[in-house]
């Protein structure tokens, strides 16, 4: 697992993903290729499954793009921690199954080489071994993230419901 850092504030949505893609990258592939590449050119070929976020405050601002969430949940993050979140964006994470944790503290007290973990239901997150609480999850939210989205949310739960297909 490896963590992301960039501290710094207003990382907006055209230096996760350039907007000079939007009409041609569509799929997590194609987005994957491009994601950071103005801020982090190494992110797209670095980044694994289970790796970890650490940025400032508003993160995400700019437009209302899906491919910034898509191409980080499709990468695999297993969550991104910062000092605030767009609402835009965060509205667009939720619907990608993508964990945002706003937690300024635990941004602050990182120091690259630190392990990080978040544990969601219990509202934590925790740098080298040292622990810094955020408001915990409501349990509806944690299943939207679980299911992978909004939309396999909705579809789920109409299915055991027994509703259309």
């Amino acid at each position: 697992m490896a963590v992301f850092s960039y501290p710094q504030d207003d990382i907006n949505t055209d230096l996760l993903f350039p907007g000079k893609y939007t009409y041609s990258c569509s799929t997590g592939p194609e987005i994957r290729e491009h994601l950071l590449e103005d801020l982090d050119p190494s992110f797209a070929s670095a980044v694994r499954p289970g790796d970890f976020i650490m940025a400032g405050a508003n993160f995400g601002c700019g437009s209302s793009r899906e491919q910034p969430s898509l191409g980080l949940k499709f990468v695999g993050v297993k969550a991104v921690i910062a000092g605030s979140f767009s609402r835009i964006f965060y509205r667009s994470a939720i619907n990608q199954g993508l964990l945002l944790v706003e937690c300024p503290a635990a941004v602050e007290a990182f120091e690259p080489g630190d392990e990080v973990d978040v544990d969601a239901s219990m509202g934590l997150v925790t740098v080298a071994g040292k622990e810094f609480p955020f408001p915990a999850l409501p349990a509806e939210m944690l299943r939207i993230l679980e299911a992978g989205g909004l939309l396999e949310y909705i579809s789920s739960t109409i299915a055991a419901e027994g509703g259309p297909n």
